[in-house]
């Protein structure tokens, strides 16, 4: 008996090394080895400077195998120590690695790299400590509206670090490691790198971008307004400089918030006038104090009696009876076509998340005064991007450039912006003068920077009141955009504020803020002054 139970267990053991060999020595490799993943740093994105916007450092992602922790309630109160958590979390981590029937768990993820080292040199059982990158903002809260963020797994979730998380976020690399039997790496077999993710350089200028911040943040405080925003533009590249709003973090606002744009508008109406040969900026007409469409009554900002007044001095004066004369004689048709061909109710294409692209009723869905109101800014609403990129295009000779914020991706340069024309330059002519006017003795001397020329139109809008269906008589958007200086377009500065209180009219409430951006930023990029008197 005693040979033939030696002679069966020499035979089990030699099947067992003999037949049994090949697939148990896989079975204690995969115990043994592990293949963890090499997180790729992200991309880092900079400003036009090169000033870092986004950038990654150095952290750890401590994770637990709980089948290999020896002693939950130890292994969590010494980890809640080293981390400094709180006793929520250290009740939380608990839970986690008395859970027996998971193998994998986070304890910490992008601890700091001083903390997970120190809490290494414990050598708790079961504990894994993997290098990842985290992602930083050096400039704190600087255009950090625009940037976005990205979340604790490096992807983009809001702005640019999701508009651009393909080329933002690189290929991830692999290291398969061998394990004691307490899961501590005891060597490394194989390393695949990784590949980092591609930088972004924007056409975004910091200190541009900061004047913005800070002028927008005293504005709101100033009129107690609701919140605030602002587009700097290049005037002929459509690179965009700063883009703002306050208070909110979320301010997408310059790019995905319509408002009513009033005056600012009119524009429009005069452009098409203009290019349709029905009027010349010498053109007068006898404007009443109020005229009626369609029931309702449209007068002027201010009262005044019977006026004899020109075209341009209806843009000069934001003339609500002019602009609407002016506009009976271009018809609905022709408004509609040059209210699409400025670019209102489509989106300029800028490369941001959820671009909008306004409110524009076709022809057929204006409502009965719709032909009184849209052409002084009302019954149409607009993003503040693609009311500056319709004055850019005026600076422009006419031509209409898609804004951008973008320049480099790596080291390749993004596709040339669209361009397309949408006035003559000589209607731009004619146009940059009228604008010219209204800053001199208009409704816009406010927004007057000493040693400058500037171009630009007031915009006072009521706010439509979803409660009456009408529109507040207390509730209005006050807005100013200005092109300067106005001999030599270099930049184009819209500011809408939204309900300031102790005043509405753009021309005192949105011109002062515009005439300190302009004035910072053109001393900033050593624009020398054009004006000789």
């Amino acid at each position: 008996m005693l040979v033939l139970a030696l002679a069966g267990t020499l035979a089990r053991a030699g099947w067992i090394q003999i037949v049994r060999a090949g697939s148990l020595a896989k079975l204690a490799d995969a115990q043994q080895t592990q293949t963890i993943t090499v997180p790729a740093p992200r991309g880092a994105i900079v400003d036009r400077s090169n000033v870092e916007l986004a950038t990654n450092k150095d952290a750890i992602t401590i994770s637990a195998d709980p089948r290999l922790v020896s002693s939950p309630a130890t292994e969590s109160r010494r980890a809640a120590e080293v981390l400094g958590l709180d006793q929520q979390g250290e009740t939380t981590l608990l839970i986690k690695l008395a859970d027996r029937k998971t193998r994998f768990v986070y304890v910490a993820r992008q601890a700091p790299v001083v903390k997970a080292k120190r809490l290494e040199r414990l050598k708790l059982a079961g504990f894994y400590f993997t290098p990842v990158s985290k992602r930083v903002y050096p400039q704190g809260s600087l255009a950090a509206q625009t940037i976005g963020f990205a979340g604790v797994d490096n992807l983009g979730l809001s702005g640019l670090e999701k508009e651009y998380n393909n080329s933002l976020t690189g290929r991830d690399g692999k290291q398969t490691v061998v394990k004691d039997p307490t899961g501590r790496v005891i060597d490394v077999r194989s390393t695949t790198y990784e590949k980092p993710g591609t930088d972004l350089t924007l056409t975004i200028d910091s200190a541009i971008q900061l004047y913005v911040q800070q002028v927008l943040s005293k504005t709101l405080e100033t009129w107690q307004a609701r919140s605030a925003s602002a587009v700097v533009l290049d005037a002929h590249s459509g690179e965009v400089l700063a883009m703002a709003t306050a208070p909110t973090y979320d301010a997408n606002g310059a790019v995905t918030d319509t408002y009513e744009p009033g005056s600012t508008f009119k524009l429009v109406t005069i452009a098409g006038a203009l290019s349709e040969g029905l009027v010349t900026p010498q053109t007068a007409f006898t404007l009443p104090p109020s005229i009626d469409v369609a029931g309702t009554p449209i007068h002027d900002s201010h009262p005044r009696g019977t006026a004899r007044l020109t075209v341009s001095q209806i843009l000069t004066l934001s003339s609500n009876v002019g602009a609407v004369e002016i506009s009976r004689l271009l018809g609905t048709e022709r408004l509609a076509r040059w209210i699409k061909r400025f670019g209102f109710g489509k989106m300029t294409g800028i490369d941001f998340p959820g671009e909008s692209k306004g409110i524009v009723f076709p022809v057929d869905k204006w409502y009965g005064s719709a032909a009184g109101t849209i052409p002084i800014g009302q019954g149409v609403a607009v993003t503040p991007i693609q009311l500056a990129a319709a004055y850019a295009a005026i600076s422009n000779r006419g031509v209409w450039v898609q804004p951008h914020l973008v320049a480099r991706i790596g080291s390749k340069s993004t596709p040339a912006p669209k361009r397309r024309p949408v006035v003559t330059p000589a209607v731009a002519t004619q146009l940059m003068k009228m604008l010219l006017n209204v800053v001199d003795e208009g409704t816009g001397t406010e927004a007057e920077i000493p040693g400058y020329t500037v171009a630009g139109k007031t915009g006072t809008a009521q706010k439509p009141d979803p409660k009456t269906g009408g529109y507040s008589t207390y509730n209005y958007v006050a807005s100013f955009v200005g092109i300067v200086p106005a001999s030599n377009p270099r930049l184009v500065i819209l500011v809408t504020v939204d309900e300031p209180r102790g005043s509405i009219w753009g021309g005192v409430v949105a011109a002062p803020a515009f005439r300190e951006i302009a004035l910072d930023s053109l001393r900033h990029l050593e624009v020398a002054p054009d004006k000789t008197s």
